[in-house]
């Protein structure tokens, strides 16, 4: 078995973090030859010592497209999941240009929601508009998002890391484009009441 087998699997699996120090350190410490195994399957590793994740991609969007064959599992975003990836995005732009204490962005639920809120279009009916912020912040965790660090009775006072991974799916680019288009649309909505 050659000493990187845990660590290819865990990539296989989704993003690997520094937080997971045992397999961080064995992707460091193996990353030239993990990359050369990985190439050999056409894959890529994408890896940001910086931020502390690594990941895997197609070596080439048409090998995957010729082959009709994925690694991954492809997920689609609804409209509003990708809304709050963004948003989740810009929080970290955020963090990171302010002056931060700590290497984690640390949010409570509440105060997601709070963020989020202006960028959606309310439901007549506030409980199930809340509701709907809940299923989008519950669904960015399932897809990797966001992770549950501290977990409270009640549902707004949970608090959630922001993955940086969210950095490499949701770039600079997308971000200032999405954003020029949410703050017109928030504009719009403050204008017309």
């Amino acid at each position: 078995m050659l000493p990187y087998t845990s660590v290819f699997i865990k990539l296989l699996k989704g993003p690997v973090e520094y937080l997971e120090k045992s397999a961080w350190e064995k992707l460091l410490q193996y990353k030239v030859e993990l990359t050369g195994f990985v190439q050999q399957l056409g894959l890529s590793l994408v890896l940001d010592e910086d931020d502390g994740y690594a990941y895997l991609v197609h070596a080439t969007p048409e090998e995957e497209e010729e082959a009709g064959v994925s690694w991954f599992q492809r997920r689609a975003f609804t409209y509003d999941e990708s809304v709050l990836l963004v948003l989740l995005r810009d929080m970290m732009a955020e963090f990171e240009v302010g002056e931060a204490v700590s290497r984690e962005l640390i949010r409570k639920r509440r105060e997601i929601k709070e963020y989020a809120e202006l960028f959606f279009k309310e439901n007549p009916s506030r409980v199930k508009f809340l509701r709907e912020l809940d299923r989008l912040i519950d669904k960015a965790v399932e897809n990797g998002f966001l992770d549950m660090v501290e977990n409270n009775d009640t549902l707004d006072e949970q608090k959630y890391r922001v993955r940086k991974i969210i950095k490499a799916k949701v770039d600079s680019e997308v971000l200032e484009q999405f954003k020029q288009q949410l703050d017109a649309y928030a504009t719009e909505r403050i204008q017309h009441g």
